[in-house]
């Protein structure tokens, strides 16, 4: 995988972000990457306190976190998805009409097919 050059002290790359991180959070983050790009036509970019998952058009989702054993995601959705198993909160963007869902990965299998659903939707109505 290609690693964009940090331009400045503020531009971040994807290694950046796994320096560090612990093999458990490293294989999750490959894992959801390699899942995401088996599913759809999307790229990942590093910014400076997230990494973007995007369409051609926009940005779809959002990995914010990449702790010790897990990694945390964040879907934007213009409505909530309430009935699901996968989501850990849903939170309505204040004054905006964007209900970011947040999963949180622990394990390989936490990527399930409901999870997979979610991507999916996501990308399609970023397309």
């Amino acid at each position: 995988m290609a690693k964009k050059q940090p331009a400045s002290d503020t531009d971040k790359t994807i290694d950046d972000f796994l320096r560090g991180k612990s093999p458990q959070t490293v294989a999750l983050f490959h894992h959801f990457t390699q899942q995401y790009k088996a599913l759809a036509n999307v790229t990942f970019h590093p910014a400076k306190t997230m990494i973007g998952v995007a369409t051609s058009r926009k940005r779809i989702a959002y990995i914010t976190q990449l702790g010790k054993d897990f990694i945390h995601v964040v879907f934007p959705f213009e409505k909530p998805y309430d009935d699901n198993l996968c989501f850990q909160k849903i939170a309505q963007v204040p004054g905006e009409q964007q209900y970011n869902h947040h999963f949180r990965m622990y394990a390989k299998e936490d990527l399930n097919e409901e999870v997979k659903k979610f991507m999916r939707l996501a990308y399609e109505q970023g397309s």
